[in-house]
């Protein structure tokens, strides 16, 4: 099996030579505003680079508002940048309300807004619906290294085949879930189940799926 050194060390060499500066995506919502922030990948999944709740410069969600409430350009909250990794990182899409972050007030007084960067890594996505398995696998020689899952649901649509209306309504309900790279981490082929039993029930009479983006190696 790969050490975790090797194979973070193999996953950033391999995010270098892949992505360049002009890569990069930049969401950013207003602390006022009701909207979703949404970001997503046509190609590849989700990877967090930078994330703040807070204030950086006097321009930024500055309509409307009073000098007195743009003068700290020194505002963040900590922590806001784990939470998002901890929710995105992995997806193809990914939708936050702004009450996942705004858990204190880190300047008060001062108009907030939140903003994520994020780049779509070229990651093998695969989702398996609730009791259902999929097999995650390498050419040879090669190894998985899970990038991201995460068991429940976010969408509407996918897996809701004649499934009743109540178990898909439910789309704020998925969390990340560690099980399946334990399993399958440093391995050419690994089989997993979407399932309760396996991952816990973050959402209850929720029909859920399993979210997982993970890489091929070569071991050294």
């Amino acid at each position: 099996m790969l050490s975790s050194s090797l194979s973070t060390a193999l996953l950033l060499t391999a995010t270098c030579l892949l992505f360049t500066a002009d890569a990069q995506e930049t969401v950013t919502i207003c602390e006022d505003n009701t909207s979703v922030q949404r970001l997503s990948c046509d190609s590849g999944v989700i990877r967090v680079q930078e994330a703040l709740y807070g204030r950086l410069d006097r321009e930024t969600c500055s309509e409307g508002r009073f000098p007195h409430q743009l003068s700290n350009t020194r505002c963040s909250q900590r922590g806001t940048v784990d939470v998002f990794r901890r929710r995105c990182d992995g997806k193809k899409v990914c939708e936050l309300n702004s009450d996942v972050v705004r858990t204190s007030d880190p300047c008060y007084g001062t108009a907030k807004y939140i903003q994520t960067n994020y780049t779509c890594f070229p990651a093998i996505h695969r989702t398996v619906c609730e009791n259902s398995f999929t097999t995650l696998h390498c050419d040879v020689g090669q190894v998985i290294e899970v990038y991201g899952a995460h068991y429940g649901r976010q969408d509407q649509t996918i897996c809701s085949f004649q499934r009743p209306a109540f178990e898909v309504q439910n789309v704020r309900c998925s969390r990340p879930v560690s099980r399946v790279a334990e399993r399958c981490n440093g391995k050419n082929r690994c089989t997993v189940r979407a399932s309760n039993k396996d991952f816990g029930d973050p959402c209850f009479r929720t029909y859920k799926y399993l979210e997982v983006a993970y890489t091929c190696l070569y071991p050294q």
